[in-house]
């Protein structure tokens, strides 16, 4: 291999951004997925660039895509998870709040990540060892910090957890408004920004977010930096743990998880 996994993965987040600012701005093709979510020519042709860089390096990998779906033999334990525009919503009307997500999961547990900011030229990465920023060509070790008390809440449906969780009922408790302010900035570049200080914790429902394009990269940033990563039950995200608490110390994922568990209906 000429290049090492984390160089690769940088590599292609960065082709997909590049696809992502270049486009910024243009008239795009929407194409309906379901009711309410959409790709757009931008979001296609920024996975054919990254998918050109991955298989270029890596021919014989599983690549598991938003757009297309999963290609490659496999057999190796090599798949890559491909995110080329999370935050579509908010670039189709124009707001610059998305990312460029690309994971490899190899084995059980090893996962090099990507993660590029397309409008501020930042790449959030790990090695699977450590999590940096790289921006102008130097990387920055990337320190969690909960001083800022700001908490990302993801409100996008479904909410497949709503019979013990809802995160628009967490918003309005008392307890989360004395200790925290909400954010809601709708894409996962948000969990890179816990990773990196600049939130401190991020909660959303969902299911095997782990193995998510969407979620991967960003998990896998989290962990590396030293961030407490669990689901919203406080179980370990590899056991399968519903939807995802990601918390730049242990104090601010304690007072979130008992936030959460306050939704949990009451038996009189």
């Amino acid at each position: 291999m000429s290049i090492t996994d984390h160089a690769l993965a940088i590599e292609a987040a960065e082709a997909g951004a590049a696809v992502v600012r270049s486009q910024y701005g243009s008239s795009l093709t929407r194409f309906m997925k379901t009711a309410g979510d959409f790709a757009t020519t931008a979001d296609v042709e920024a996975e054919r660039a990254i998918l050109g860089v991955l298989r270029a390096e890596r021919p014989h990998d599983v690549v598991l895509a938003e757009e297309s779906g999963r290609t490659g033999t496999g057999g190796n334990g090599r798949t890559w998870l491909v995110d080329p525009l999370c935050g579509t919503l908010n670039y189709a009307v124009g707001n610059m709040l998305t990312s460029v997500n690309v994971a490899l999961r190899s084995g059980a547990d090893g996962t090099v990540a990507a993660s590029a900011d397309p409008f501020t030229d930042e790449v959030f990465w790990t090695d699977g060892i450590a999590a940096f920023v790289r921006h102008g060509g130097i990387d920055e070790r990337l320190t969690p910090s909960a001083e800022s008390s700001l908490v990302d809440v993801n409100l996008d449906p479904p909410f497949p957890n709503k019979h013990v969780f809802l995160a628009a009922r967490m918003l309005a408790d008392d307890g989360f408004v004395e200790q925290f302010r909400p954010r809601v900035v709708s894409t996962t570049l948000a969990v890179a920004w816990v990773a990196a200080g600049r939130r401190a914790a991020y909660v959303t429902d969902g299911h095997h977010l782990r193995d998510s394009v969407h979620f991967a990269a960003g998990i896998a940033l989290c962990q590396a930096a030293g961030c407490v990563v669990t689901g919203i039950d406080g179980q370990p995200i590899h056991a399968g743990g519903n939807g995802l608490l990601v918390a730049a110390d242990e104090r601010t994922h304690a007072a979130l998880l008992t936030l959460i568990q306050n939704q949990r209906p009451r038996r009189d």
